[in-house]
């Protein structure tokens, strides 16, 4: 979620550990440090997420900037319209192709048509019964998984059982080819990277975010959904929870019956609202040898609950439902504001709810306490973006919390790497987060060093 501020820059710096030293960072003006594809910020930030995927083959540089140019600022439909349309030109693309005489040709097509049906579906969710959500859904996984069979070693595809609901996953071995890193694999097992989405995000994403990148280095790499997460609020109907670890832990458990995974390296990796829910996992989930939190978030809750007037978060903590959720809507139809409407349309979607009210409780129940990080087991990267808006200081505030489990590292403007997630700077976090792991994976000792 993209909600912009304005605060000051923040310079004192406190000391963690032996080695680290933490700073406070907050963010140092509300326009953005990156070229800005749109006028309307919201519609930039996502453009920008889109166009970040062609570093990992995901999309195409000059197709999103011709999206760009004919999209309308503040128009949802504009938005919707220009990707299908996109997608629907890349697809025809990709189905002409003779799979057996060009299938790279064919499975680059079938990748960037599925990532541009994600696009068009992006700003649909204020409507839950529109059908264009499951439709443009379908024709994402159709691709993609076109896409997968045409690669020279196809991902395995799992639906594990939850409590209440499936949990979809794609376990990929790295090519035979693959330049190794001196710590993978004991024989056939491998170190194995499970990687998670957020608020908004699909796995598909990471695929191109920071999968081809793990699979480089000789390692497994596994992507999975949980409730409230594209593929199972479709197909299982169910939002958040806060027992993340429930979607977790059958994951691990199946990971530890493959003959091709060390079960001694398995981390868990968790991009944007990911960043809180791989932590969340980790407090009760203890077989993992690391995790990843990208960017380190503690409670989406408090940073989403401060956007709002003092009036009207006193009539929230004073369980005023009727009254809060009627001047939130409110609010709602009176603003122009992208971000904002988009915020509250993907929140009752995502958890599943038509209540503000309820909204702001589900996600409430979702925070990590010092209690709970105490519970940790193993060391922890948290990141954090020097331009990143979305939860100002609870990076800083996760790696002193965790002490000496923590790795603390800031993704900086000068260099590109300052957004959410280090957005458009992928081979940036892949340095960053996969070097600290094969230092994990070799020497335990030195893991939060």
């Amino acid at each position: 979620m993209r909600f912009r501020s304005s605060l000051c820059v923040g310079a004192l710096f406190t000391l963690v550990t032996a080695n680290q030293l933490i700073p406070n960072v907050t963010i140092s003006n509300s326009t953005s440090v990156i070229h800005q594809l749109s006028s309307d910020s919201e519609f930039a930030f996502v453009l920008e997420t889109f166009l970040s995927f062609a570093n990992g083959g995901g999309a195409a540089t000059g197709e999103i900037l011709r999206a760009a140019s004919q999209i309308k600022p503040g128009d949802m439909e504009s938005f919707y319209r220009e990707f299908k349309y996109l997608a629907d030109q890349i697809a025809d693309q990709a189905t002409s192709v003779n799979t057996t005489r060009f299938p790279v040709s064919a499975r680059e097509a079938h990748l960037r048509a599925s990532s541009y049906y994600r696009a068009a579906d992006f700003f649909l969710h204020g409507n839950a019964s529109d059908p264009r959500i499951q439709t443009l859904w379908d024709s994402v996984l159709e691709h993609y998984d076109t896409a997968m069979k045409l690669l020279p070693d196809p991902p395995v595809q799992v639906e594990l059982e939850g409590s209440e609901f499936k949990i979809p996953l794609y376990f990929y071995s790295p090519p035979k080819s693959s330049h190794a890193n001196t710590t993978s694999g004991k024989g056939k097992r491998l170190p194995t990277i499970l990687v998670g989405s957020g608020y908004d995000g699909a796995q598909q994403d990471t695929y191109h975010q920071l999968g081809k990148e793990i699979l480089a280095r000789g390692w497994n790499f596994v992507t999975y959904e949980g409730p409230g997460q594209p593929t199972v609020r479709r197909e299982s109907n169910i939002g958040f929870i806060p027992d993340w670890w429930s979607v977790v832990t059958p994951v691990v458990d199946w990971l530890r019956t493959r003959d091709d995974v060390d079960i001694d390296r398995i981390a868990l990796g968790g991009i944007s609202f990911g960043g809180q829910l791989a932590p969340l996992a980790a407090t009760r989930e203890h077989r993992l040898a690391a995790v990843l939190a990208i960017d380190g978030m503690l409670d989406l809750y408090e940073a989403t609950f401060r956007q709002f007037p003092a009036s009207i978060q006193k009539l929230y903590q004073n369980g005023n439902k009727t009254a809060f959720d009627a001047i939130v809507w409110e609010a709602y139809k009176e603003t122009t504001d992208t971000s904002q409407k988009w915020g509250i349309d993907q929140g009752l979607w995502s958890f599943k709810t038509s209540s503000p009210f309820e909204w702001m409780t589900k996600m409430s129940k979702m925070a990590i306490t010092q209690t709970m990080l105490d519970n940790i087991t193993c060391p922890v990267f948290v990141a954090s973006g020097q331009d990143d808006h979305i939860a100002p200081g609870q990076p800083e505030r996760m790696a002193r919390m965790l002490g000496d489990k923590a790795y603390y590292h800031l993704f900086k403007n000068n260099v590109g790497a300052g957004e959410h997630c280090a957005i458009g700077a992928e081979p940036q976090l892949a340095m960053a987060t996969l070097d600290w792991l094969d230092e994990v994976f070799e020497n335990p000792t030195s893991r939060s060093s």
